[in-house]
């Protein structure tokens, strides 16, 4: 949290020249595809000339182009491979891709398996549906705890004040009609999904985007993450997502937990990859 990043900007083994660097890539988004170098000092929070030769370094090492004309920088399908990394040395995201695209097959409905950071849980892994469907989640989209069925799910496996704490740093916004904001609401609802052992969330974060969630846990017994389904509400009514696909979705998130996959379950997913299924197995926790 913030504290711990303030007791880290105190030591002496802190680089800010790196804190400034990443900073300068974290920059780039949504209406902010590309940026000159004023912007990017702006939005870094650093001076023009440190901007000037961050983004020239960035550029030699292939992380951003400028456009000749312009002298605007954008991000370059470098920078996919930093965060792909990630993906490939998550065991966690290695052995729950079976049972996840198990579970898609069953349901017929889109899958996801998100891990926590923060006050958000960012998505690692999809198995999308077949069907259509009016939500696109690419990997390594955050969404909020606090009004996510996943958040929700990890949220309710954590001790009461580690769940008062992030709630306390999160922007509760509404962005439905239907959010929850307030925080003894919210606490209510991760404590109801405590006792069920799944959490639900009704439109709160995209409109007619109904979701059912369950926490995963490390081999310690620790929540690292949640498996949710994506249930369309053209398809699906809350009464029916909880009789249906809540008792798939606890199943899935437990055998993630405490169940490595067999070498012909691995295998598939794999390939490419660079990782081999014939890893020797991760630590199970024995529920």
């Amino acid at each position: 949290m913030n504290r711990n990043r303030d007791q880290a900007h105190a030591s002496l083994l802190f680089n800010q020249s790196l804190e400034k660097g990443l900073a300068v890539l974290l920059c780039f988004g949504p209406r902010r595809e590309t940026l000159n170098l004023g912007e990017i000092a702006a939005a870094a929070g650093i001076s023009k000339s440190a901007a000037q030769r961050l983004a020239f370094t960035l550029e030699a090492l292939g992380y951003l182009r400028k456009d000749p004309l312009t002298k605007r920088y954008a991000l370059t399908p470098a920078t996919l491979a930093l965060g792909y990394r990630y993906l490939l040395v998550d065991r966690m995201v290695e052995r729950a891709n079976p049972f996840l695209f198990d579970l898609n097959r069953t349901c017929g409905e889109t899958v996801n398996y998100s891990e926590a950071d923060s006050t958000d849980m960012v998505y690692v892994c999809r198995f999308p549906t077949r069907k259509s469907t009016p939500v696109q989640m690419p990997l390594g989209r955050r969404l909020p705890m606090f009004c996510t069925s996943s958040g929700r799910a990890y949220l309710s496996a954590l001790a009461p004040t580690d769940r008062a704490e992030i709630l306390r740093n999160s922007d509760l916004v509404a962005y439905t009609r239907t959010t929850v904001t307030s925080v003894p609401k919210i606490l209510a609802l991760c404590e109801e999904a405590a006792q069920r052992g799944y959490s639900i969330a009704n439109a709160e974060y995209y409109h007619a985007d109904l979701n059912v969630a369950a926490p995963v846990y490390d081999a310690n017994g620790h929540p690292v993450g949640a498996v949710n389904i994506f249930a369309p509400a053209t398809r699906w009514t809350m009464a029916r997502l909880q009789r249906e696909l809540a008792p798939m979705v606890i199943e899935t998130a437990r055998l993630i937990s405490t169940r490595d996959p067999d070498r012909a379950q691995s295998e598939p997913f794999a390939v490419g990859s660079g990782i081999s299924a014939t890893h020797p197995p991760s630590p199970v926790r024995k529920r």
